[in-house]
């Protein structure tokens, strides 16, 4: 789970109220990562804006960032290794680099993008099943 600051959230339910629970018209308008922090810009697809300004700011540490595209799979691949000392072979998931790295050095700008698109999905559920489940729990 990724922890979203409640100041995010409500910004965000802001932004699927305007698309009408429509999920699929939120956007990435742009990115960044420095200093540690993955920032999105998010926009309506049907309301582009004209400046970043504009557009809902979403920052998340590095490490956030890391075990949405851990958990992704996005940085490994199924591969086999040999056990150094007993010599039998086994299926494992093979890490090509750490997550935020790899997607700095390693990943394609396709690759990139799922990882941004991945954060944004996974921020979306979260918090549309949190919030959900606890005004079902009244």
């Amino acid at each position: 789970m990724i922890k979203i600051p409640q100041k995010l959230k409500d910004q965000i339910w802001w932004m699927i109220i305007s698309v009408d629970y429509d999920y699929s018209r939120i956007t990435i308008a742009d990115h960044e990562i420095n200093d540690g922090t993955l920032t999105l810009w998010l926009e309506d697809k049907q309301d582009f804006k004209n400046s970043l300004d504009e557009c809902l700011q979403v920052d998340m540490p590095a490490k956030e960032f890391a075990k949405v595209i851990r958990a992704e799979n996005l940085n490994s691949y199924e591969g086999t290794k040999i056990h150094p000392k007993k010599n039998f072979i086994y299926k494992t998931r093979i890490e090509i680099n750490e997550p935020v790295r790899w997607y700095q050095e390693d990943a394609s700008p396709v690759e990139q993008q799922w990882a941004r698109e991945a954060v944004l999905k996974t921020i979306l559920t979260q918090l549309v099943e949190t919030e959900v489940a606890d005004v079902v729990s009244w």
